[in-house]
């Protein structure tokens, strides 16, 4: 049997916190509908697909640090929350898959963008909008998105005088004001300009 996992990450674009990523392998009778590209989904129902895809598939988050992020640059460390992503949700396989009678399977991986992480795995591509395009993908944006947002609102608490629960550390014109009036918080990307 033939498994694809799904990779995205959320948080390329952000001057302060974490990168995150998802992995999923959805079983053959998950329900597709409650699924699409996380930016088109309201904030509520991203949360109620998590708990769906948390329960029904097997799947894995990956994330990696601010400080990582100004040591690897943005793009390698998404690839490697989608590593990262990708390992924990192998160690989950054997259990799984065997739950659903997945007898003598093999996994190949699709990843939203222009690279491949490096996974081990049968196949691994890369495809443009494949979070528009592959169900599997769709759920690991949503895994990745709301663990970002989760995160970012947990910071909120944190540094409430930089409003991190409002624009999740997006360069938003509030964000890049408050940077240049009070400094940087101690999770921003000091690579990023301001």
């Amino acid at each position: 049997m033939k498994l694809l996992c799904g990779l995205d990450e959320a948080g390329r674009g952000p001057l302060a916190g974490p990168v995150t990523a998802g992995a999923v392998i959805l079983p053959e009778d998950f329900p597709l509908d409650i699924l699409n590209d996380s930016k088109k989904l309201s904030e509520k129902k991203r949360i109620a697909a998590e708990c769906i895809i948390k329960e029904k598939a097997c799947w894995g988050v990956g994330i990696v640090d601010h400080e990582t992020i100004d040591r690897l640059n943005i793009l390698q460390a998404s690839l490697y929350a989608m590593r990262l992503a990708f390992d924990m949700m192998m160690m989950k396989l054997p259990e799984w898959a065997k739950a659903h009678n997945y007898d003598g399977y093999t996994v190949s991986a699709m990843a939203d963008g222009t690279f491949v992480p490096e996974i081990h795995c049968d196949e691994a591509k890369c495809e443009p909008k494949a979070d528009g395009r592959y169900p599997q993908v769709m759920a690991a944006s949503i895994l990745a998105k709301v663990e970002r947002d989760r995160i970012m609102c947990e910071m909120d608490k944190l540094y409430p005088q930089y409003g991190y629960a409002r624009h999740k550390g997006y360069p938003t014109p509030e964000h890049k004001r408050i940077c240049r009036e009070i400094g940087p918080s101690e999770i921003q990307r000091m690579s990023f300009s301001y």
